[in-house]
């Protein structure tokens, strides 16, 4: 018992561990992960890429979007996509997780002994749990492993800034930044990393008077393993001819008031896509143990210190990031972004906060340490508690991408109730023997299909070759062509038309009732069931199948067939397909 006591942070991590390895082994595809930006996109792209045969392919159409080319689309040289290459849908996307958190774990110890040094016997307890808290960060699931990996590359970084060796020594840390990029993502991540480092490159040089060729080399490095594993993004971005529809993308902007809001939200609650637990321990923790030193250092009128204090200068870079955020929203701000980098018009930087789950664990760490090293035991107490309780919430409090929560909630109310809730799982969502059944039976041959009612994910999930799709780069010409087709619907449903010009990356059928028709629940909502298309521009598109939720109520009107019905009692769809 006084073992398991001394080791009780062991025990904690081990339980939590096993808890979530348990549960999504126990029910695998019945696991409830978050479908919107995340089983209706990526995961529906990447089986349908599997199923086509197109992971490795040049110079071909993925059949989405009546056929968009292949480099759109993930890059083969990805960790978290080589698992979809390789294993089967639920358990790609499981390994995926699971991948996410052990890099997590492990990188962030490995950057916290670095930083540590002899100090991390001591502080073993703190770091250790608070590595276990950033690898179960509920963030982006396609991309869980481009945050949670950051810590390795800040090693790699720091490592050859420290190092004294001869070259070949530092030969494994270039090689190790070179092919980083494997785990990231450019748009996300890589972006922001090459010009953070490029600052930390010329403040070193200007404070040293000595310029630092070591993180400079590794800066090209890490750019050449981008441009070398995302090829085909660099290609597109750089290369292409092809106007997209980033170039027409435009979102809401705001007064100067607002984008303080914004910035000052996302400083409490962060993004939707790096929603990373912070806001119930960190958030209020931070910022007391700092202003605690402070007021102690003012007490003993020692110096501030504050350019060299890591605890605010984590917190700073936190916030530099969250103003880029507000200046998103800043319309002349992005209007001098668009005129001064052409290649990146429409580039959504208010992603600079995706540095911020990282930072946000560096000060919780830090934070503790400075409690740890009072020479208090309740402090030292203290800070063990309050490392636990921020594990805590990241396993247990809902935010959006918290899998964990959402499965235990869901299949406790199953049980519980002896009944489902209306969110769907993701056998439910993409019902593969359902949609297996359907392309039997109309004895399908790769024809233009169309959805109303539900996620056009479930039909290229399904093998099947769809006009429409979710996909946020692709060319602005088939967007004005499916605007035609939907100009009926779009008359009169002014939001979803708002949404689709400015945005445009959802090129869906809409209701005419400014309903949203593809929900993804298991009883549908909207009450519209028209079908407003302009079917001459629909037919010009070779569409073939219209697959509903719902029974059309205008299907003659519109000159369609009367539908065949299909059930399955694995799925919770009805679906009625209607032939062209």
């Amino acid at each position: 018992m006084k073992k398991l006591l001394k080791n009780w942070y062991i025990c904690l991590i081990a339980a939590l561990l096993f808890l979530q390895a348990a549960v999504f082994l126990i029910f695998r595809g019945q696991s409830y992960p978050q479908v919107h930006d995340n089983l209706d996109l990526f995961m529906a792209h990447f089986e349908a890429m599997k199923r086509h045969g197109l992971w490795f392919s040049h110079g071909q159409d993925l059949p989405i979007l009546h056929g968009v080319s292949r480099d759109l689309f993930g890059s083969e040289f990805s960790l978290y996509n080589i698992f979809y290459i390789l294993l089967p849908g639920i358990w790609a996307y499981l390994a995926g997780y699971a991948a996410k958190v052990a890099i997590g774990f492990c990188s962030f110890t490995l950057l916290a002994k670095e930083q540590l040094g002899e100090r991390y016997g001591a502080c073993r307890p703190l770091v250790l749990l608070c590595s276990c808290a950033f690898g179960l960060i509920p963030v982006f699931p396609a991309y869980g492993i481009a945050f949670t990996s950051l810590p390795l590359l800040l090693f790699f970084l720091l490592r050859l800034h420290r190092s004294e060796g001869r070259l070949k020594d530092r030969l494994p840390l270039y090689a190790g930044v070179f092919f980083y990029p494997l785990l990231s993502y450019f748009s996300y991540h890589g972006i922001f990393i090459a010009g953070w480092a490029l600052i930390a490159i010329l403040i070193l040089w200007i404070r040293k008077k000595r310029f630092p060729l070591r993180l400079f080399a590794a800066l090209i490095l890490l750019c050449a393993g981008y441009i070398c594993f995302e090829y085909r993004l660099f290609s597109e971005m750089l290369f292409s001819d092809t106007v997209s529809i980033r170039g027409s993308m435009e979102h809401a902007y705001l007064s100067p008031a607002g984008c303080l809001k914004q910035a000052l939200g996302e400083f409490v609650n962060a993004y939707f896509h790096n929603q990373d637990s912070h806001s119930f321990v960190i958030l209020w923790l931070a910022p007391a143990v700092l202003l605690g030193s402070i007021v102690r250092r003012i007490k003993k009128k020692e110096p501030l210190g504050l350019s060299r204090d890591p605890l605010f200068l984590l917190l700073l870079w936190i916030l530099i990031n969250d103003l880029l955020y507000g200046l998103y929203f800043f319309e002349p701000f992005c209007r001098l972004w668009d005129r001064l980098l052409k290649p990146l018009a429409g580039f959504n930087f208010s992603r600079s906060t995706f540095l911020n789950p990282l930072l946000w664990y560096g000060a919780l760490l830090t934070a503790l340490l400075r409690l740890w090293d009072a020479g208090k035991k309740e402090l030292k107490y203290g800070a063990g508690i309050l490392a636990a309780a921020a594990l805590l919430a990241v396993c247990f409090i809902p935010q959006v991408y918290n899998d964990l929560y959402y499965t235990v909630y869901n299949q406790a109310y199953r049980i519980l109730k002896q009944k489902d809730t209306d969110y769907l799982n993701y056998d439910e969502f993409y019902s593969t023997e359902l949609f297996d059944h359907i392309r039997e039976e109309l004895d399908y041959k790769g024809e233009w299909c169309a959805a109303f009612g539900l996620h056009p994910a479930v039909l290229y999930y399904n093998g099947l070759s769809t006009l429409d799709g979710y996909l946020g780069l692709y060319p602005q010409e088939y967007k004005d062509r499916w605007a035609k087709v939907i100009a009926p619907a779009l008359e009169g449903s002014p939001q979803l038309a708002e949404s689709f010009n400015d945005f445009g990356a959802r090129v869906y059928l809409f209701s005419g009732s400014d309903e949203n028709t593809y929900a993804h629940t298991r009883e549908i909502r909207f009450t519209d069931h028209r079908l407003l298309v302009d079917m001459n521009e629909l037919r010009s598109l070779d569409c073939r199948y219209i697959f509903s939720r719902v029974e059309l109520s205008n299907a003659a009107e519109l000159g369609l067939s009367a539908p065949r019905v299909f059930t399955d009692p694995s799925s919770p769809y009805t679906i009625y397909v209607y032939t062209l």
